[in-house]
């Protein structure tokens, strides 16, 4: 296969993620109340229920299934299955409130080069895995060793000098 340079498709960023769910009311509660997205207008010339909701620079579309009884649910918390990530400011203040709303999850943490990323895992109403994390303290490092790169502007700043003080 050969190797892709650059962008080739042009991309700018993430746009939205779309999420078939048993109980459009359900879904809304659970992306409105536990993660802060807002709900905006959606086309009128679509003939299926749904809505969209946005924040945190991307949008969740959430599409009414056609036989809410035949969608497959996942039950158990799996770091490893698909997801979601969010970048939080405070893991303490998320676990609190997690535990507050008796929404249950899973921790996990990864540690690299010394630096600890903690992570909680949780489902939506229909199963999709949602992650809460400190990430953006990991640094982005391509493999094709260009320069240092983060989730976070001052995380970045604080890499690239980082990045020139191991040079000298």
């Amino acid at each position: 296969m050969k190797e892709s340079v650059g962008n080739p498709l042009r991309l700018k960023s993430v746009n939205h993620i779309s999420l078939i769910c048993t109980s459009l009311e359900d879904s809304m509660n659970f992306y409105q109340n536990v993660l802060g997205f807002f709900p905006i207008r959606r086309p009128g010339s679509f003939d299926f229920d749904g809505a969209w909701l946005f924040g945190y620079g991307i949008g969740i579309h959430l599409l009414q299934a056609e036989d809410p009884g035949n969608v497959p649910r996942k039950t158990e918390i799996n770091p490893k299955d698909n997801h979601i990530s969010f970048q939080c400011e405070s893991m303490g203040a998320v676990e609190k409130k997690l535990k507050e709303m008796e929404i249950g999850y899973v921790r996990a943490m990864v540690e690299e080069g010394g630096i600890q990323v903690d992570q909680l895992f949780f489902h939506d109403p229909d199963g999709f895995m949602i992650e809460i994390c400190n990430c953006d303290s990991l640094p982005v490092v391509p493999l094709g060793g260009e320069m240092v790169r983060s989730c976070s502007l001052v995380n970045l700043q604080m890499m690239q000098h980082q990045q020139q003080i191991q040079h000298v």
